[in-house]
């Protein structure tokens, strides 16, 4: 998905922004930049970051950068394009981010070509164009910065939220137009100072402190006067629920609700609904400890560590794009602790299921072990939808989830995917005990979607497309009911 920090500072800001963008590394490993504005220039840096970590590639230019004294800065953590971008337009010099998906760039970049004075030059392999560079064209389209943010968050489909450092002295900082990243604002504990952030996390090692969430669709300019709203926000929000699950670090804060205590609360909830008898809870190092810990606290079995996870040397498992490097590192990275597997019966939790192929390993390896028995508690409702606003997987086609390939199998390319949504009827108990039985569990639960909002706690204001197939762009409907090209499917699209 990728991530983003930006300072301005009455002093150098360089450490901030190195040791903030740091922050966001658990957001991708793919591509990490940097840019400043000091002695009327911009200074950049871009690295390649899937083999080695942010912090090892930057360290050198965060020294150089540093000897320049900047009080503006920017940094990024992308999972797939060089950033930031440098441009040159009729609004001046700027520096800009981008997080997100751009689900309409070809057709984008389709009108922009009819213009016939538009040209792409930031081209990536095989002549694929960057999205970042097609949002600056839209950007200065129009008369002023604030303004072009605002068109182009108009005429994106998906999500984007960015940062953009202008020559100016002005850092804009921009939520998407439905809100489903997080953007947030802090200032220097001293006052001598701001950033901006979408993990809160970033904030206390490095001296912030968290001032509020923009808006969804609020557009800020930040400068060393302090911070002025240049777009206000829409109060009709969907942030992903996803983040709160899974990606989100688990010391952020998004929306004013903590990430650790909310994974508790939604263990505690799959602990009240579904109970079982077992000698030990577990949580799937890292993402699925927190839920299997509210588990443990709601149902009072003793929680342990079957699993422990190797952090040294291996990276996030999702990450890699071939998929046998993906299955090797998610062996390699966890440990079997023998004694606490051989003759027990455990309940593990995880995140979620969304191929199958990693966790259908780890249960044979418990049972290689001496397992007796092997529960598993899934912290969010089955994946049915592919994500059309955030990359937050390697997913490239709805039919890569493992609940698409089984209802494909049971009920053909015809199905009403709508009925496998209910978790009290009976195609969602089929698919259910189908996946249980081929991933070889002794019993398999996944949380509702109704308890997945109690335990964040923040309403209706939460993007729930990849479970529900609502969007709220739409009105809460627009779910895709049937194998479907617009997710790049094998089949007629067919609406609700």
């Amino acid at each position: 998905m990728g991530g983003f920090f930006g300072v301005v500072a009455q002093q150098g800001c360089v450490p901030d922004v190195f040791f903030g963008t740091d922050y966001h590394s658990h957001m991708g490993t793919v591509r990490g930049g940097m840019a400043f504005f000091a002695g009327n220039t911009f200074h950049r840096s871009i690295h390649n970051i899937q083999n080695t970590q942010f912090r090892v590639c930057f360290e050198r230019a965060a020294k150089r950068f540093a000897g320049l004294n900047p009080n503006y800065g920017i940094g990024v953590i992308s999972d797939h394009d060089d950033q930031p971008l440098l441009v040159r337009s009729h609004l001046g010099m700027y520096a800009l981010v981008l997080v997100g998906l751009v689900t309409n760039l070809n057709e984008l970049v389709a009108e922009l070509e009819e213009k016939n004075n538009t040209h792409f030059c930031e081209l990536g392999k095989e002549g694929e164009i960057n999205p970042l560079e097609v949002v600056a064209i839209l950007i200065n389209s129009q008369e002023t910065i604030e303004a072009g943010i605002h068109y182009a968050q108009s005429r994106i489909e998906g999500s984007a939220s960015l940062l953009l450092l202008s020559a100016k002295g002005i850092l804009y900082a921009a939520r998407d137009r439905f809100g489903r990243t997080p953007v947030v604002l802090g200032q220097k504990e001293d006052g001598n100072g701001y950033a901006v952030t979408m993990e809160t996390a970033a904030f206390p090692n490095i001296g912030y402190r968290r001032l509020r969430d923009l808006a969804a669709g609020e557009v800020v300019g930040i400068s060393l006067d302090g911070i002025e709203t240049l777009v206000e926000g829409r109060e009709e929000s969907a942030i992903c629920a996803f983040l709160f699950i899974y990606y989100g670090y688990p010391a952020s804060t998004y929306e004013g609700v903590g990430v650790e205590r909310t994974r508790y609360r939604n263990g505690a909830y799959l602990a009240r609904r579904t109970p079982v008898d077992a000698d030990h809870v577990a949580g799937i190092p890292d993402s699925g400890v927190a839920h299997g810990l509210g588990y443990a606290f709601e149902s009072g079995i003793r929680y342990a560590r079957p699993f422990v996870k190797y952090t040294p040397t291996w990276p996030r498992s999702f990450m890699p794009p071939d998929p046998s490097l993906r299955q090797k590192i998610a062996n390699m990275k966890l440990l079997p602790v023998p004694e606490l597997i051989e003759d027990k019966r455990l309940i593990f939790c995880d995140d979620s299921i969304v191929r199958g192929t990693q966790l259908r390993n780890q249960v044979g390896r418990l049972y290689e072990a001496g397992a007796k028995e092997v529960h598993v508690r899934i912290a969010c409702p089955p994946l049915l939808y592919k994500c059309k606003f955030l990359t937050f997987s390697r997913t490239e086609s709805v039919m890569d989830l493992v609940t698409r390939r089984l209802i494909l199998e049971m009920d053909g390319p015809d199905a009403d995917i709508e009925s496998y949504r209910d978790p009290d009827g009976e195609p969602y108990k089929r698919m259910v005990e189908e996946m249980r039985r081929r991933l070889n569990m002794t019993s398999l639960a996944f949380q509702r979607v109704e308890d997945v909002e109690k335990a964040i706690g923040i309403g209706k204001k939460l993007c729930t497309y990849c479970w529900t197939g609502e969007d709220i762009s739409l009105g809460g409907k627009g779910g895709c009911n049937g194998h479907c090209a617009c997710c790049g499917d094998i089949c007629a699209m067919r609406k609700k």
